[in-house]
C-alpha cells in the first residue's frame, strides 16, 4: 500500500457499496465491499492475546508489525499502486489500533436514517421470499417484529454497527471520522464526494454519477442467501417510497439517528 489506506465503515444498507463503486471510478483508488482483512485482523488479535500461551513471546511492537503485515500482504499483489479504501463495519471499534498502524488514515462512515435501514433489509427479505437469509440464521418462520428485534440487538447486524459507530463518534479519535449520509450521497453525490476528497486531502476527480457499476458481489450475496444485498443502480438517485415497516416499529427507531442532533455532536464530527 505504497499510496496509503483509508477506511469505510458505518451502518449497513447506508451506501457503503455505492460509495465504493463511485470511488473506484478514480483509477488511483481501490475500494470495494467488505474485505476479508477485518476478519483476519480479529483472528490475529485473538491468537496474539494471552489466550494463546505462546503470546508471551510477543511484545506490542511485534503485534503491530504483524497486523500491518496482514494489510500489506492482502493488498500487495492485487492493488500495489493504488490508494486503498478498506471496508468493514468493525473498523469503528478499532480506531485506536488503526490510528497507531496508519497515523494518516481517515474513516468515512456511511449512515442512514435508522427506520429506512430496517425498511431496506425487510424489503430484501420479502423480495427473496423463497430463500431464507443467513442474516436471520436461515430461519424461515420469523415475523417482521422478530427480525427487527434480532437486527437491533447488540450483536445484530444493525445493533452492532450502531454501537460501534457511537463508540467512534463519541471517542477520542473522532477527528478521524467523516459521516456521509445516504440521503446526501443519493440526492447530491457530487457534494458528498467533494467533501470526501477534501477530508482525505486528495485532488478532486470528475465522477460519472450516471454510470456507476459494481459487479463483484453476486456470489457473496448468494452465499448469504440474500441476493441483491450489495446490488446498486447504475445511476445515483434518491429512492422515495412508502415504508413496509409497521408504523409502531418506524416510530420506535426514529430517534436512533443520533448524528442528526447537533447537540450530541460533542466532537464536531463533520456530517454531510
Amino acid at each position: 500500500m505504497q499510496h496509503g489506506i483509508h477506511f469505510i465503515s458505518g451502518l449497513p444498507r447506508s451506501g457503503s457499496t455505492l460509495l465504493a463503486a463511485i470511488l473506484r471510478q478514480n483509477p488511483r483508488f481501490h475500494a470495494g465491499m467488505t474485505s476479508p482483512v477485518g476478519a483476519l485482523i480479529t483472528a490475529m488479535l485473538r491468537q496474539m492475546s494471552q489466550e494463546n500461551e505462546a503470546a508471551v513471546f510477543l511484545d506490542d511492537t511485534q503485534r503491530q508489525d504483524i497486523l500491518a503485515a496482514v494489510f500489506g500482504a492482502y493488498y500487495a499483489r492485487i492493488h500495489p499502486d493504488k490508494l486503498v479504501f478498506d471496508t468493514n463495519r468493525m473498523w469503528t471499534t478499532k480506531l485506536p489500533m488503526l490510528t497507531t498502524l496508519y497515523p494518516k488514515a481517515k474513516m468515512i462512515c456511511c449512515v442512514r436514517h435508522s427506520p429506512w435501514i430496517l425498511d431496506s433489509i425487510e424489503r430484501l427479505v420479502r423480495r427473496n421470499r423463497f430463500e431464507p437469509s443467513k442474516i436471520f440464521n436461515f430461519e424461515p418462520a420469523g415475523t417482521v417484529y422478530a427480525r427487527v428485534e434480532g437486527l437491533s440487538a447488540g450483536n445484530g447486524l444493525v445493533g452492532y454497527a450502531w454501537n460501534a459507530l457511537r463508540e467512534a463518534y463519541f471517542g477520542e479519535h473522532a477527528d478521524r471520522l467523516l459521516l456521509v449520509t445516504y440521503e446526501t450521497l443519493t440526492s447530491d453525490p457530487k457534494r458528498a464526494l467533494d467533501a470526501i476528497y477534501a477530508f482525505i486531502g486528495e485532488p478532486a476527480f470528475a465522477h460519472d454519477f450516471e454510470n456507476v457499476q459494481y459487479d463483484d458481489a453476486s456470489e457473496f450475496d448468494a452465499r448469504l442467501g440474500t441476493p441483491g444485498l450489495h446490488q446498486i443502480g447504475r445511476a445515483v438517485r434518491p429512492n422515495e417510497r412508502k415504508t413496509v415497516l409497521p408504523p409502531d416499529i418506524f416510530r420506535r427507531v426514529e430517534g436512533d439517528s443520533f448524528w442528526r442532533d447537533p447537540a450530541l455532536n460533542i466532537n464536531r464530527v463533520p456530517v454531510i
